[in-house]
């Protein structure tokens, strides 16, 4: 087979790094990839929107299947582009997409399918948005309707904090045209999980549980990300919790798209609060999650592609998923400032050492690779992995390994996975 993978970041190197070990792939493209990836794919100049250009390299290639790693080609509808050309492709359709585009579509759906979630309330109009936070009575979460690169919510720790996230949305246009409509809704108290999903439209087949680290700095402070760093499997996740997961959110969730007809086809990411009452959903991703994915497919024994053609050829019922019991943490090296403004360019060293260590994998987002150096050019550098029989001793691993790669400013947290250590300990 020929695949073609479209993104750039680290999820999509760790997606071509698993499929690159099944026997079926015969070829590798990446549209349009990184410093990493480009050793073992082929590097297409095509960005990741530009979905007529990728459609016409897929048909001119004879490219078998296409896997799309970002939300925002999904949300503009590459998966109707490549279907009505007759082409193989892996994601939702733009229809469906919407539960990641649309926070307040999602609210509705949650609304009208009973499924759990906190309480909310929309506005387009900032002051009305403020003059509602300054009559709450409980703590709030503003959070901007559209895609913003995972950054665009705001766990409130004040109304003045509330009000400010709501100036940046919708007067200052921080996300564009993501914040013309906000959602504030209750904030949820507990520990965070993420649930991973494959969908053909009918059944469900659930993957390993994971955690994120969405805050920029240890203790889960300081403002969103797209992501620091996971575990997985995630220890608050118990068989008899992952249950109620899929029975009260992820089950009527698929049915509810198939009703309001737009069946849900790919893999669904939801965001979970599990909270005193129960499992309560944060929000829905339309794509593996990222860094998620980087800790969960390495546990994966199992030939992705097999997965993935399941869930295309809508027969999942069949579908047979082996998991390494092994934990696996990933963290994430940030160029320093990010968040915010950071600088590009700066040598990364030490990556010859990593690749010698055993169960340790580096997967590459902000780089790229010039005259047999490898440069940062993203927020988010690199997703180091580590593979260990227990959450300590990945923890352990992870750490060790990213003490021998250094570049000018480079920033991580350095407590990812540690509630899941104090919850196997209690």
């Amino acid at each position: 087979m020929k695949i073609l993978v479209v993104g750039s970041g680290g999820r999509e190197h760790a997606i071509i790094k698993k499929i690159s070990e099944s026997p079926r792939v015969k070829e590798i493209y990446a549209a349009p990839g990184n410093g990493g990836i480009a050793d073992i794919a082929t590097l297409v100049d095509i960005k990741a929107d530009e979905i007529e250009k990728l459609a016409c390299f897929v048909y001119e290639r004879g490219i078998d299947l296409t896997i799309v790693g970002p939300e925002a080609p999904l949300a503009e509808g590459i998966t109707e582009a490549f279907e009505e050309r007759h082409l193989r492709i892996f994601g939702p359709s733009k229809e469906a997409s919407r539960l990641e585009a649309s926070k307040i579509f999602t609210k509705e759906i949650c609304k009208k399918y009973n499924i759990p979630t906190a309480g909310f309330e929309v506005f387009d109009e900032p002051q009305k948005a403020m003059d509602y936070i300054e009559r709450a009575e409980k703590p709030q979460v503003v959070k901007a309707d559209g895609l913003a690169g995972g950054k665009g919510v705001v766990v409130a720790g004040d109304k003045v904090e509330a009000k400010e996230a709501v100036r940046a949305m919708m007067i200052e246009k921080q996300f564009g045209d993501a914040g013309l409509k906000v959602m504030i809704e209750e904030r949820l108290y507990g520990e965070e999980a993420s649930i991973l999903v494959l969908s053909d439209g009918e059944n469900i087949y659930p993957l390993a549980s994971s955690q994120d680290h969405k805050q920029i700095y240890d203790e889960d402070r300081g403002p969103n990300t797209g992501g620091m760093g996971a575990y997985s499997p995630a220890p608050i996740i118990t068989d008899t919790m992952y249950q109620r997961i899929i029975a009260e959110i992820i089950t009527p969730t698929v049915f509810a798209m198939k009703e309001e007809g737009c069946p849900y086809k790919g893999v669904l990411y939801a965001g979970v609060m599990i909270t005193e009452e129960g499992p309560m959903l944060l929000e829905y991703n339309v794509r593996f999650g990222d860094p998620e994915t980087q800790a969960v497919l390495p546990r994966m024994k199992s030939d992705l592609i097999e997965a993935i053609e399941a869930v295309i050829d809508g027969r999942l019922n069949e579908l047979k998923v082996e998991w390494d019991e092994r934990s696996c943490v990933c963290v994430v090296l940030a160029s320093g400032g990010y968040p915010a403004g950071y600088e590009k360019g700066k040598t990364i060293s030490g990556l010859d050492k990593v690749k010698k260590l055993k169960d340790i994998a580096v997967y590459h987002a902000g780089t790229k690779k010039e005259d047999g150096k490898v440069y940062t050019s993203g927020g988010r550098v690199l997703g180091v992995t580590a593979l260990d029989k227990d959450i300590t001793g990945a923890i352990d691993k992870v750490y060790k390994a990213i003490k021998l790669i250094s570049f000018d400013k480079m920033y991580y947290r350095t407590d990812i996975g540690q509630k899941a250590v104090k919850r196997v300990k209690s």
